[in-house]
């Protein structure tokens, strides 16, 4: 099996019978090691005590006193919201609970940091013996925004925070903005597309985010004579999507869904939808209700998605048999921001009806 995303943590969990992932003090100990509570030079006396104690013990109480003696206003509010959501973990028992719990009762409070880190835990437990490469990349997209390129009716994913930082820097980190400042030339980087001849180099990359997933739906043959032959991509990076999102349902909520790209809905009995993503749930809503719809915001519909349910009794009783509708769409600045959140919150469930 392969081993990927070393900072989710999941080497430092354990799981339940369920497959649920259960929380452990090693896995605690990597939110005390990351920057926003690591320690600085500048730390306090009672912030030193207390981070130590913590790495000692993460799941130790820790008292309102503690947290107030903290000196630096930053630093006290970091290790308050890290130990409101330390102790949310622990009480669900395990970070699926967890993620679901947070989402159902709302997330008000919650750093969105601990969230995206929640998922990726997560989605690599429902990947952890995926041999596929184009599945690993598309499951980056459910806690890592992405950044779209559209050039020749091809779709391009990329990470936004490598994407915007190969812009700013050429990829040379502190080096490349100095250079920039300075206005001198930089070596250009290019990212590659992940395919089956560069999938193993996706694996020996490691967690670096630096390869572009393709979400073109088809690809046209022009067979001559006026024939255009249009065929669906064996190796779309929607069909890894769709299983992803397949695998997700199914660990999460324990219901065995179908997900298939779709480039439109043509569905007189269209009932139930679901966007991926905040721009999607919104178009959806107004194209259910016949609203008029600007072309340009049509444009940044990324994809479709039919939805089925393998056994429509476990769907609520006034659709089930209908399929559900999922969308995935980009902003204005061409950013996507995949909340998979919503797949677990609105699809009809008989046992949330």
């Amino acid at each position: 099996m392969q081993n990927f995303w070393p900072s989710s943590g999941f080497d430092q969990l354990r799981r339940n019978a369920r497959g649920w992932l259960i929380p452990t003090d090693d896995y605690l100990r990597l939110f005390l090691q990351r920057p926003e509570l690591a320690l600085l030079p500048e730390s306090c006396p009672n912030e030193i005590k207390l981070h130590t104690a913590l790495q000692a013990e993460p799941a130790r109480a820790v008292g309102l006193l503690e947290l107030a003696a903290i000196m630096d206003a930053d630093a006290r509010e970091s290790y308050t919201l890290f130990v409101n959501f330390r102790n949310d973990l622990l009480a669900a028992g395990s970070l699926e609970a967890c993620y679901l719990g947070l989402f159902r009762r709302g997330v008000m409070g919650v750093p969105p940091l601990f969230l995206d880190l929640l998922a990726q835990a997560i989605a690599r437990n429902v990947l952890h013996d995926s041999q596929d490469a184009y599945e690993v990349r598309a499951a980056e997209m459910l806690f890592r925004p992405q950044r779209l390129t559209i050039e020749q009716g091809q779709i391009l994913a990329g990470d936004l925070s490598v994407l915007d930082m190969l812009k700013d820097t050429g990829g040379l980190g502190d080096i490349g903005r100095l250079l920039a400042e300075a206005k001198a030339p930089m070596r250009e980087v290019r990212m590659q597309v992940l395919s089956d001849d560069n999938a193993a180099d996706y694996w020996r990359a490691g967690e670096s985010y630096n390869f572009l997933l393709d979400l073109t739906h088809e690809v046209n043959n022009d067979l001559s004579h006026g024939l255009v032959l249009t065929m669906t991509r064996a190796r779309s990076g929607l069909s890894a999507l769709a299983r992803v999102l397949e695998k997700w349902v199914q660990h999460m909520l324990g219901v065995a869904v179908r997900v298939r790209p779709l480039q439109k809905i043509d569905d007189p009995g269209w009932r139930w939808h679901v966007g991926l993503d905040v721009h999607a749930s919104a178009l959806l809503n107004d194209l259910y209700e016949d609203k008029p719809v600007e072309p340009e915001r049509l444009q940044r519909l990324l994809s479709l998605f039919r939805l089925e349910f393998d056994q429509p009794q476990e769907m609520r009783a006034d659709v089930a048999g209908k399929p559900v509708y999922l969308g995935l769409m980009m902003s204005e600045d061409r950013a996507l921001r995949l909340k998979p959140q919503n797949l677990l919150l609105n699809l009809p469930l008989a046992a949330l009806a």
